[in-house]
């Protein structure tokens, strides 16, 4: 056990420390959180758009009316949610520079909108709102990145205009924004019309072709799923934000998937992924928190003898219900524990897999694509998550149980040596 622990602290700690310091990696975090609040009250308007059983009670055309009177929230944030994750990448990534961070947002936005195609069914200057979402997440994240760096390169080379004192300082600003922004921005309708000559006709149409679509397919299969969920597990193990840390690679693969979900579901049409944003937040994450601790939390109710658990239980629940579980994480603890590594590691693997089968062969729905706030309580969430269906929430309970079945012997040599060192000191 000692030499796989020294094995896994020494490949993966370093490997830890570069992702956690990378400043795209932070960038593209922090850029999608940018963009969350607006996803959030999307996916609210979606679930009050789609509530159960209310066709039945108001009537077919009155139920249309109502979702058409509540379908522009959602077609104003989840839809093109793409945009706020650029503006957010953009602006966050100028800012680690010291830069003026409003115009590396805003020079991210109008470049990914060069590259974008404007023509839908033969109708020039219409932007088809798909490339404003998952479609152009890839494209987006791309071109937010390059934008960003050009306008940092030509300001940082002071290819600027200078205004003389007394110029009110927004004046100022703009015109000195006026030669990075404008040479960035050409470059990007070059690269425009040079794709125009190419089979692919635009760069979205290559970049979704060559690299969104092989990501996509790669990060919904379970094989990815568990590495994944297996990477988050043995970071949180060394004390390290195993979430933040995988989550950066892995988020725009994974919202990309809920996005096509999303649009299924509003179309009325079959989802086509089981492995989103949601199924890893709501199923994995959505239960206590990472590694699932609301069941270890109820195993210490059950179980417990010892006055350190006791009290941990009491501290820890309030905080588990709605998904933060530092408090069992740090107290148990978790972290550096070798009496726990084995439960701790395993269980989401299995949960993984259970929720995997259960929504792949339809015993339960596949997530809507609805954002669901990581702090819904479970259950709840679950039944929010796959488009108000009590089989989510069902499945739910059900990965609790089997959580807490996993971790029972373990907590029990743990629960024991904590009860006799006690007993000793007293």
């Amino acid at each position: 056990m000692n030499k796989f622990m020294e094995f896994l602290e020494n490949f993966l700690l370093p490997i830890a420390d570069k992702l956690n310091n990378n400043k795209y990696l932070t960038a593209l975090r922090d850029g999608f959180m940018v963009s969350l609040p607006f996803i959030i009250f999307g996916s609210i308007f979606v679930v009050l758009a789609n509530l159960p059983f209310l066709d039945k009670l108001i009537g077919e055309d009155a139920f249309a009316t109502y979702q058409n009177a509540l379908g522009p929230a959602s077609a104003a944030t989840l839809s093109i949610m793409g945009l706020f994750v650029i503006i957010g990448i953009g602006y966050k990534l100028t800012q680690q520079y010291g830069l003026d961070a409003i115009y590396g947002g805003a020079v991210a936005l109008a470049s990914f909108l060069i590259l974008t195609p404007q023509v839908l069914e033969g109708l020039s200057g219409v932007i088809p709102t798909a490339s404003l979402g998952a479609q152009g997440m890839f494209l987006g994240i791309i071109t937010a990145f390059v934008s960003a760096e050009l306008y940092r390169f030509f300001t940082q080379k002071n290819w600027t205009i200078k205004m003389p004192p007394g110029v009110p300082e927004g004046v100022s600003k703009s015109f000195s924004a006026l030669i990075p922004v404008t040479l960035t921005l050409t470059l990007f309708l070059i690269i425009r019309i040079i794709f125009s000559y190419t089979p692919f006709d635009t760069v979205q149409n290559f970049i979704y072709t060559i690299i969104q679509q092989p990501l996509t397919t790669l990060g919904s299969g379970l094989t990815a799923t568990i590495i994944a969920v297996l990477l988050i597990q043995v970071f949180w193990f060394f004390g390290l934000h195993g979430q933040i840390i995988v989550n950066s690679v892995f988020d725009p693969i994974w919202y990309t998937l809920n996005d096509e979900n999303l649009q299924a579901f509003q179309a009325g049409t079959e989802l086509p992924n089981v492995v989103t944003k949601q199924f890893i937040d709501t199923f994995l994450v959505g239960m206590g928190g990472t590694g699932m601790t609301l069941a270890v939390i109820l195993l210490i109710f059950m179980i417990g003898r010892s006055r350190q658990l006791k009290e941990l239980g009491k501290l820890g629940a309030p905080a588990g219900v709605f998904n933060v579980n530092e408090p069992i994480i740090f107290g148990l603890p978790i972290v550096m524990n070798p009496l726990v590594i084995i439960p701790w590691i395993i269980a989401p693997v299995v949960v993984t897999l259970v929720t995997y089968f259960a929504m792949s062969t339809g015993i339960v729905p596949k997530p809507a694509g609805i954002i669901v706030p990581w702090t819904t309580p479970p259950l709840l969430s679950g039944f929010l998550a796959t488009g108000n269906a009590w089989q989510g929430a069902a499945l739910q309970l059900f990965n609790l149980m089997v959580v807490m079945i996993i971790w029972w012997p373990f907590l029990k040599i743990l629960d024991k040596n904590y009860y006799e060192n006690e007993k000793k000191a007293s």
